[in-house]
């Protein structure tokens, strides 16, 4: 007899052998006993987790001459022709390789002969949604209305990609993860049974990198044994699947900390050396800071002994959750900035080094040397989101310095109104807005408005009053599209909302000098040169 993998060999007879899918086992083997068995079923879930095996043990209980408890039997002819693959009354196919239209044609002629031994024809799709659309839509009568001696078990990965025709048809069942504590079980049995020593510890790390499929765990387990050693420890693992021991992790962690940039490339480097993949290595570097952020939140880990635990948590009291979750993030973007590259090694020690530096964007924003900025800053990013979603629309230019005669002026920016309240009044931020025109170079728009004052005139309209009247050539200015619209946006950002302007004249207009005098007046009052253009 050929040699049979670990999976196979173990692959679980009985209903009471899963694990982790209790909640399933226990309906399936209830509506056995009361005889009330539906006719289409979809068992849907990760890979590994017994959808297949689930639907070929309860393929033999519904067929059972001696069904015990809902459990097949395994004893009669039935289950043993079952086992054995020799029951051609219980067809397995993969849709993956068999999707067409013809292939569900072929079943829908099968299912009108009754069974030759069993009591039920049963039919286990796997990977169904793989069928093509036609081929969904030549199973959808049958699955609706099927014989009485034919029962449908449908089973996939993805159900989101089956029509809601099929779905609707089906009584479904999710197959969740496994968790590591019933993996860890269940391979103690398999080792015990097959004379393989392992460690809790390689168990517990095998559970982790199987990530809750039982299949993986138990290639990953055969994977171990097939240098001809039954003994397996935590470094054999690790040296099977190319993962750096947790000494070379702890290092490099420890380094980033700290800042220590030779002590991380020395790390790296003996990592590399040793043939490790570069992916594994930033992968590990990620998970072992996730587990100081697990630490740090008082989660439990398993996968570690207790020296290691320890040293965990000796890193966790040198650094704050803030810089662990962005450690988290930005590794997590050099990950994806490695499989953009050609040059993989130089932009992971690249992105090691700057992480290193302790006057990195990292630290500058985790420490508490701007914290006393926070709120003004929170204030005003609050100011403009209101803003922006009111409709309004700040002019993001930067900054140019102006050309000799042309109109284009340096835009103002929108953080230049500061500590101003949501609800604030005209008269409490007006003079700032009228001082920032000047520090912002608008010193047509600052000397028009100096003595001024606002008042609300509505809630959506805010009143500019000139004590002392707007002259003919201030009124030009002001008129501007472009002025209009600059000092209706700051009001707009100062108010949290998109607000307009309207210029009130409170004195009766004199007679004023000509332009060309306020012109002259203008220039040898700021000793500025300037040049009007019409």
């Amino acid at each position: 007899m050929g040699y049979t993998a670990l999976y196979r060999k173990f692959r679980p007879q009985t209903f009471s052998e899963m694990v982790g899918q209790e909640h399933i086992t226990r309906t399936l083997k209830n509506q056995i006993m009361a005889n009330r068995v539906g006719h289409a079923y979809l068992f849907n879930g990760g890979r590994g987790t017994g959808k297949t095996t689930s639907a070929k043990v309860l393929a033999r209980a519904v067929n059972c001459l001696n069904p015990q408890d809902g459990e097949p039997c395994n004893e009669c002819e039935i289950c043993k022709s079952a086992l054995s693959g020799s029951l051609t009354d219980i067809v397995e196919m993969d849709a993956a390789s068999n999707n067409s239209v013809e292939d569900i044609r072929s079943i829908r002629e099968e299912v009108n002969f009754l069974p030759t031994k069993a009591k039920y024809r049963v039919y286990i799709i796997d990977e169904v949604h793989m069928l093509s659309q036609g081929a969904f839509n030549a199973l959808l009568k049958t699955l609706e209305e099927p014989p009485e001696h034919v029962k449908f078990i449908l089973a996939t990965t993805e159900p989101q990609k089956l029509p809601a025709t099929i779905l609707s048809r089906c009584q479904r069942f999710d197959f969740k993860r496994i968790s590591n504590e019933d993996i860890v079980k269940r391979l103690e049995i398999v080792c015990k049974e097959s004379q393989i020593q392992a460690t809790e510890s390689a168990l517990k790390i095998i559970a982790s990198l199987s990530e809750g499929a039982m299949r993986d765990a138990l290639s990953i387990l055969e994977r171990c044994v097939q240098d001809g050693e039954n003994n397996i420890d935590e470094d054999k693992i690790k040296e099977l699947v190319g993962i750096p021991k947790t000494v070379f992790i702890h290092g490099i962690v420890e380094g980033i900390i700290e800042y220590d940039i030779d002590k991380v490339m020395n790390t790296i480097n003996e990592v590399l050396q040793e043939g490790k993949d570069l992916n594994n290595l930033l992968w590990e570097i990620i998970k072992y800071i996730k587990d100081i952020l697990m630490i740090k939140t008082n989660q439990t880990l398993d996968i570690y002994n207790e020296q290691e635990l320890q040293e965990l948590k000796e890193l966790s009291e040198k650094i704050s959750k803030e810089r662990s979750i962005q450690l988290i993030y930005e590794l997590s973007k050099l990950e994806s900035d490695m499989k953009l590259s050609t040059q993989r090694l130089i932009v992971f020690q690249a992105g090691i080094i700057k992480l290193c530096n302790q006057n990195s964007n990292i630290e500058n924003v985790n420490t508490g040397s701007n914290s006393g900025n926070n709120s003004d800053i929170y204030a005003r990013l609050d100011k403009i989101e209101n803003y922006l979603r009111a409709g309004g629309g700040v002019n993001r230019t930067q900054k140019v310095a102006p050309k000799k005669n042309t109109e284009e002026k340096p835009k103002m920016n929108v953080e230049a109104i500061e500590g101003i309240g949501k609800n604030s009044k005209p008269a409490q931020y007006w003079n700032k807005i009228v001082n920032n025109f000047k520090t912002n170079g608008k010193i047509m728009l600052y000397t028009n408005l100096i003595n001024t004052t606002a008042v609300e005139i509505n809630d959506m309209t805010v009143g500019i009053e000139f004590p002392k009247g707007i002259t003919p050539f201030g009124k030009t200015v002001l008129d501007k599209p472009e002025n209009m619209k600059e000092i209706a946006n700051q009001v707009s950002i100062a108010c949290g909302k998109e607000m307009h302007i309207k210029y009130i004249d409170t004195k009766p207009q004199q007679k004023e000098a000509s332009e060309e005098q306020e012109l002259s007046d203008f220039a040898s009052g700021f000793d500025i040169p300037f040049d009007i253009i019409e």
